[in-house]
């Protein structure tokens, strides 16, 4: 089907269910009433709002019980997140599978990590089984959000304090050494205190040879009421990751030896850690306006031996960063019609960055060792100051119609010191490690958005929305720019987003409850910034343009009291409209090699999957109390593995199945078997451009989980 079929489909459907089903009541809308936080940091109606928003709530936070951030974010229409080893992924939201800094990771509300220091496996920062819900919003986010906010926002919401004295105890075994243990403790402290304890202890030896994994975390949230009219959140994180590296294998390896690994020891492997401390203070100045006062710090460690790298410039990469900020909000209720919101973002980080050579040793196609070369490649700091006035007005025009309307400006300042003598060469033999100048730069972005809503029925909304977003360069693209020149001058990636989408909640004879919601997009990105492979050298620029078109289709279908349906998938066509990229190719796959620039104009973006399908099945008999069953279908579809459009990824379908049985009270039991059919597949498969060489990353194969947890 073609996706202006798609869309026509689409754009029919409120018709078609419309006679069909009769309109909820108003206790019925009630009950399935959606709240949102992310889009401006208070609790919104989900029909009020024209903007694509998953809710993930903690009760299927605690079915799925995700061993990686994928099992559980991968059930929203449109969002792939893959799984690399260990909690290592890569997102795709309306983009290709990337590494790209397109999407913004937040905790609470708070961006885990500054702009300029993004890091695609970012969710591994933060605790997503413990989490209380999940909100993932599709496409840029409102004009609270600055850079990186063009695929999509997660934001992971922490549970809050209960009433009384309880918690949660969970412990887990599974296949490859899987061992987890989740502690929660949460209740009053003091008069007017509450408290939420959580703990995260993870280890797994990997499917794949040396691919073990350890992680802990532990959250702790302290709610305060200050006053009649004054609240304080504190929150305070912090998570250790510890992983080896897993490598991407040969056709030959993937297909008759997929739990292979190239990289053996400490080859490939990363130490991450990441404390965050934050304290929401909330003012009720009267009974229609409120000041937000988020004060924070972050303080990130990062010691990373770049797999990537290996081949062609081993090097060990240490980043440590902390940040000074401050969120501050102003909201007012101006009549019935109008709200308001004006804030300013700051947030002030100082980093430090080391790069030092290494030589590795390798065993035929094993990385078995590796030693110091004595050579520093880079030594710098990099200052990062950000200012962030924003203001959004929502006009509430009739009872069936809302009118948004937003903008941001950013300003953005590096303040960069190349701390390494200036005799260290900066090119040996072949080999380059250009460092630029000590110097300030600086980036400004205006940023409008709008939307609109349409309550046409009581059960039924339309919305749409234009917005601009962008994101800058990272740090490490502008001052890391190894065989690259110019790359203080990269500008930043800018993209406009145009959405039309539908919801429906919907009560029958023939079924409970129905919520359906689909939307079409239409994301044209400019000025990209990419790396791409040059001879021997990694190379990174600003590439043209390319368009992201598609449709996301969502239903959650509540047959009866046993029975439960929910389904997700979309269809997109992402094209390059004008892509200029460097084309290299060598023996033996051409003779005489080519090297030349070509335009990728009219290709399919590579990495990028036409068809992201997901649907479970869940059922709860009623002759066996306590017991819930589902069956889970995903499918990738196919890809190109490059820009060439050369070489194709087929895709691959997955079927996982979950229980659950509540023994006693206070005692539940479970298990999850994942790929029942021990289907092997690849969850990344790439080649660089003029390659023959396709690298495939291998998934986990069939593998059971089983759990005990202890309420109290």
């Amino acid at each position: 089907m073609t996706l202006n079929k798609l869309t026509l489909a689409v754009l029919g459907l409120p018709l078609l269910f419309a006679p069909a089903v009769v309109y909820a009541t108003e206790a019925t809308a009630s009950e399935i009433e959606v709240m949102v936080v992310t889009s401006s940091r208070q609790a919104q109606a989900l029909v009020n709002l024209a903007e694509s928003v998953a809710v993930l709530d903690e009760y299927t936070i605690e079915n799925v019980s995700p061993g990686h951030p994928a099992e559980l974010l991968n059930r929203v229409s449109g969002v792939h997140v893959n799984d690399l080893g260990g909690e290592g992924h890569m997102t795709a939201i309306r983009q290709p599978i990337t590494t790209g800094g397109v999407y913004l990771f937040l905790e609470d509300g708070l961006p885990t990590r500054p702009t300029g220091f993004f890091n695609h496996n970012g969710l591994y920062e933060i605790d997503i089984p413990n989490a209380g819900r999940v909100e993932v919003t599709k496409g840029p986010g409102s004009a609270l959000y600055g850079s990186d906010a063009i695929g999509g926002i997660f934001n992971i919401l922490t549970p809050e304090p209960a009433l009384q004295f309880g918690g949660r105890l969970q412990a887990e075994l599974g296949s490859d050494g899987w061992q987890r243990g989740l502690l929660s403790v949460s209740g009053p402290v003091a008069d007017k205190h509450s408290a939420f304890w959580q703990l995260n202890s993870t280890q797994s030896d990997g499917a794949r040879e040396q691919a073990d994994y350890q992680r802990f975390s532990t959250n702790l949230r302290l709610d305060s009421e200050l006053g009649e009219h004054t609240r304080l959140k504190t929150l305070l994180s912090f998570g250790k990751v510890d992983q080896s590296g897993t490598s991407g294998l040969s056709f030959a390896d993937y297909t008759l030896n997929p739990e292979r690994n190239y990289y053996h020891g400490e080859m490939g492997e990363r130490d991450v850690q990441a404390l965050r401390l934050s304290a929401e203070l909330r003012h009720q100045l009267s009974d229609n306006s409120e000041l937000m006062l988020t004060p924070f710090f972050r303080d990130n460690r990062s010691d990373l031996m770049p797999s990537w790298m290996l081949s062609y410039d081993p090097v060990l990469q240490q980043t440590r960063f902390k940040s000074y900020g401050l969120l501050a909000q102003y909201s007012q209720q101006l009549s019935d019609r109008f709200n308001w919101t004006t804030g300013l973002d700051i947030d002030y980080t100082p980093a430090n960055f080391t790069e030092q050579q290494i030589s590795v040793s390798r065993d035929g196609d094993i990385y078995t060792d590796y030693a110091l070369t004595g050579r520093t490649n880079y030594h710098y700091d990099a200052d990062q100051t950000v200012l962030s006035p924003y203001a959004q007005l929502q006009w509430f025009a009739t009872g069936q119609l809302i009118i948004s309307l937003g903008a941001r400006y950013d300003y953005f300042s590096v303040d960069y010191t190349d701390l390494l003598p200036a005799d260290v060469p900066q090119q040996v033999g072949r080999s380059s490690w250009f460092r630029p100048d000590s110097q300030k730069i600086s980036y400004r972005q205006l940023s409008p958005k709008a939307g609109i809503v349409w309550k046409f029925a009581a059960n039924q909304q339309l919305y749409a929305n234009r917005r601009h977003a962008f994101r800058v360069p990272s740090v490490g693209q502008v001052f890391r720019p190894g065989s690259s020149s110019d790359t203080t001058e990269l500008e930043p990636v800018t993209a406009v987003n145009h959405e039309i989408g539908w919801r429906g909640q919907f009560t029958s004879p023939l079924f409970k409850r129905l919520q359906l919601d689909a939307s079409i997009y239409d994301l044209a990105i400019k000025d990209d910034v990419v790396t791409y492979i040059d001879g021997n050298t990694r190379k990174v620029t600003n590439a043209g343009e390319t368009s992201h078109r598609g449709i996301e289709l969502m239903l959650q279908l509540v047959l009866s009291e046993q029975w439960q349906w929910q389904a997700s998938g979309s269809y997109s066509r992402q094209k390059y409209e004008d892509f200029q990229y460097l084309y290299s190719c060598f023996p033996p796959a051409c003779v005489p090699p080519v090297s030349e620039t070509r335009n990728f104009a009219g290709f399919d973006v590579g990495k990028a999957p036409k068809q992201l399908w997901q649907s479970s099945l869940s059922y709860q008999p009623a002759q066996i109390a306590g017991l819930w069953l589902e069956l889970e279908w995903q499918k990738v579809g196919r890809y190109f593995t490059d820009e060439t459009n050369t070489n194709t990824y087929p895709g691959h379908d997955l079927w996982h199945l979950r229980a659950r049985y509540q023994l006693t009270d206070n005692i539940t039991l479970a298990a999850r078997l994942m790929n029942i059919s021990d289907k092997t597949y690849s969850t990344y498969t790439s080649n660089q451009v003029g390659s023959s060489a396709i690298e495939y990353r291998p998934g986990m194969p069939r593998s059971v989980f089983v759990s005990a947890t202890l309420n109290f």
